[in-house]
């Protein structure tokens, strides 16, 4: 079978799976509070209570879904970018809006700007945290690029700061690469964002971006 048919399969077997968990664990063992035509719940065969109490928990948003849905809104941005070590700042202007998704598990946040020689720029984010792993987690695709960024991040103990490490393919190299991002908060309306990458000719980080976000009122 070839690779082609191979990966749909095993992703449309992966995602049922994970729908039949989410389903098992968000359903109601009342037979009270179903309708008589559906059948009593049970647990599938091996499992425990224990089993279906981790399955809730990893579906149950918290207070680090909290954390994400304070920067729900309307934000103005002031973008200073470096194009390569040593380069002239180049100053621009962007704007985001972030929304709540599934029931308060994800932010969507949408970004708007221009990319200096290349045009117009849109980016879409999705954010979340992944209650198993205990780690924010976060996609992002823009209209420059064919592929995805996939990023990891970590609260500081103050709560004012998310590292991320993001993870994509450099068009350079056509290796993966890493792009690392400081996402801090520095005033009730206000963000910063400071994004660093190895520059594929030497292979030394670099700051790329910085981005003073204000929020609208």
């Amino acid at each position: 079978m070839s690779c082609k048919k191979v990966f749909p399969l095993a992703v449309i077997a992966a995602f049922c799976l994970v729908a039949v968990i989410r389903s098992i664990a968000t359903a109601e063992p009342s037979k009270d509070s179903k309708p008589a035509s559906q059948p009593e719940f049970k647990l599938p065969p091996g499992w425990t209570a224990d089993d279906m109490k981790s399955c809730m928990l990893a579906a149950t948003p918290g207070k680090m879904h909290e954390r994400l849905a304070k920067s729900i809104g309307k934000w103005e941005g002031k973008n200073t970018m470096w194009m390569y070590p040593g380069a002239e700042p180049i100053k621009s202007d962007c704007s985001s809006t972030i929304a709540p998704l599934m029931d308060g598990r994800f932010t969507k946040c949408e970004m708007a700007g221009e990319m200096p020689g290349m045009g117009p720029y849109s980016g879409l984010g999705i954010y979340g945290f992944d209650n198993v792993s205990q780690k924010f987690v976060c996609t992002m695709i823009d209209n420059h690029n064919t592929g995805m960024m996939i990023g990891v991040g970590e609260l500081s103990s103050d709560g004012k700061t998310i590292t991320w490490n993001f993870t994509f393919n450099c068009p350079l190299t056509g290796k993966p690469a890493v792009m690392r991002q400081i996402e801090k908060v520095t005033g009730p309306d206000r963000m910063s964002l400071e994004m660093f990458a190895a520059d594929p000719k030497s292979g030394k980080e670099f700051k790329m971006m910085t981005i003073d976000f204000t929020k609208k009122k």
